[in-house]
């Protein structure tokens, strides 16, 4: 019998792989951080976005530089793996999918709160719980059928969701007075929000994980990372200065768009923003469902998660048994309350994997004693202080949290080694 692993299909192209990268820095943040940083800062808001860009830059660079070392599944954790062997790699791996699967429990109610609001049904709880499950259930589906379908469909949904804001953003700079001055904020401001700033771009590195699957990804990787990195970080400014020019008095929280829409397109502007915040946070779902899945399968490939992982479907040519245990992990945790301070975790669980990615690239270069670029060792530096600086403000429930899940994942490790023991004998 043969026992050579199945290997998954290289199908998706430059287009498709700027599509992770993007859905994952814009979800529900794009429609309340206009109003935040602006009751923040002023009119300096635009440029916190610009800051914030440039705070994660290095982070990019270093994920750019590591994707033109592997092109294999696993992102973070092949080049923590490589770097520091498999507890680390399946550390990094273990912490970002829990948080992975908290974000889309909560993701899938959030998106269904967005549509209550056209919907009324859907704010009553048993319909909305059961539309979580739905919504699940179909992004779980899509990603099982194939990798073409998942990014077409993905596709589909950035169009639906950026559109809005497009119109939105040409509408309001050519009817309303864009010249809305510049003025530098105090320190006390600038610091409550420049880490916000940083958040809204986390999830740049989507486009690593599924390295498998991307054509020509050593190439393909960073020329995705640095465009959509300058891209989200232009449109960003440009929703800012739109929000700046139309209503900058419309109030904070995720309606301050849908004010501004109304102001310029009444109520057929408000549901086009709620449908596109909606939209918007079902494509960031549908994103996870596709990149985590594709992680854990090359956990599987590098032996820190037992091989069933690593199973291909015959049929579809995907990873069928990570992507069905990921929708179904999440499904159980959208039916669970009490997940809220596991999900404070999530930005710092995400931290450990970029300092482990940061530390990675110069100790690999080392050791394989390569001639690489001078710029990469102070970039990997300032990835490393960037990082550190920010897990710095995380709060002490936060830190516990991730103790919690660092113990959990320590277990399931030794566990996942300890079965396939025999086998390796």
């Amino acid at each position: 019998m043969d026992k050579t692993p199945a290997t998954l299909p290289r199908t998706v192209g430059f287009w498709g792989t700027a599509l992770f990268p993007v859905n994952g820095m814009i979800g529900s943040g794009i429609f309340a951080m206009p109003a935040i940083l602006v009751a923040a800062v002023g009119n300096f808001a635009p440029w916190m976005m610009l800051l914030g860009a440039l705070l994660i830059l290095p982070l990019a660079w270093v994920f750019a530089a590591l994707a033109m070392r592997f092109d294999g599944h696993g992102g973070p954790v092949l080049y923590a793996n490589a770097a520091f062997g498999k507890f680390f790699g399946f550390q990094a791996g273990w912490m970002r999918y829990a948080s992975a699967v908290v974000a889309v429990a909560a993701n899938a109610h959030v998106a269904i709160a967005y549509l209550a609001v056209l919907f009324p049904v859907l704010a009553n709880p048993m319909v909305s719980s059961a539309a979580a499950i739905a919504f699940i259930a179909f992004v779980t589906l899509v990603n099982l059928v194939g990798m073409r379908a998942s990014v077409g469909t993905l596709g589909l949904m950035t169009v639906v969701k950026l559109a809005p804001l497009v119109v939105l953003v040409v509408w309001g700079l050519a009817t309303r007075d864009p010249a809305i001055g510049f003025s530098l904020p105090q320190f006390s401001e600038f610091e409550s929000v420049v880490l916000l700033t940083f958040y809204a771009y986390m999830a740049f590195e989507n486009g690593n994980f599924p390295a498998g699957e991307l054509k020509n990804p050593r190439r393909t990787i960073p020329l995705a990372l640095m465009t959509t990195l300058a891209a989200v970080a232009l449109f960003y400014m440009a929703v800012i200065w739109a929000y700046l020019a139309i209503a900058p008095d419309a109030g904070g929280g995720e309606s301050a768009l849908a004010a501004a829409a109304n102001a310029v397109a009444g109520q057929a502007g408000v549901i086009a923003i709620s449908l596109a915040a909606a939209f918007s946070v079902a494509a960031n779902t549908l994103n996870g469902g596709i990149v985590v899945p594709r992680m854990t399968y090359g956990m599987a490939e590098q032996g820190t998660l037992p091989s069933l992982f690593a199973h291909v479907s015959p049929r579809f040519q995907t990873p069928d048994v990570s992507v069905l245990f990921y929708g179904g992990a999440a499904i159980l945790f959208s039916l669970w309350g009490g997940f809220a301070a596991l999900a404070v975790t999530s930005t710092l669980s995400r931290l450990v994997m970029y300092l482990l990615s940061a530390l990675a690239l110069p100790v690999l270069e080392r050791r394989e004693g390569d001639a690489a670029p001078w710029w990469h060792l102070p970039v990997a530096g300032l990835a490393t202080i960037a990082t550190i600086w920010v897990a710095t403000h995380a709060s002490v429930a936060a830190y516990q949290m991730l103790g919690l899940v660092f113990v959990v994942g320590t277990g399931l490790f030794f566990l996942a080694r300890r079965q396939d023991a025999p086998t390796a004998a």
